[in-house]
């Protein structure tokens, strides 16, 4: 099973990471979180790694009511959504499948929340152009 929903975009970097949280946006998700791996393995290793960003996001409703049905699911948000530069016109953005992740998880009723989630971000990625 594939862990991850994505979609190759002939865009620049700001361009797909501004249209990403749009189609986020869009979904019902906010972004909580946005690491720069690029910036943070040059400051941290000295390494001059591709762009990439990790975005965090997060749709309030289905992570409350994730969160009434399993205390612990907390350990597995925000869904994070990567940005990331293939070559000089070819990005790539991938979300996490979160049924797959919530496999691990035996409790049915996640399970139809985790399947409302995946729906949500691959129309995220659908919609990207």
């Amino acid at each position: 099973m594939k862990y991850y929903i994505q979609k190759t975009l002939n865009t620049d970097f700001e361009s797909a990471i501004s249209k990403t949280k749009e189609a986020l946006q869009q979904e019902g998700f906010g972004v909580l979180s946005e690491i720069d791996i690029h910036e943070k393995l040059n400051e941290k290793m000295n390494i001059d790694f591709r762009k990439y960003k990790i975005l965090g996001a997060c749709n309030p409703p289905l992570a409350y009511q994730a969160l009434q049905i399993e205390d612990k699911i907390g350990t597995m948000l925000p869904c994070n959504v990567i940005v990331q530069q293939l070559d000089d016109e070819k990005i790539e953005i991938a979300a996490v499948d979160p049924f797959a992740s919530m496999q691990a998880v035996d409790n049915e009723e996640l399970t139809e929340v985790a399947k409302t989630v995946r729906g949500k971000l691959e129309k995220v990625i659908s919609i990207l152009t």
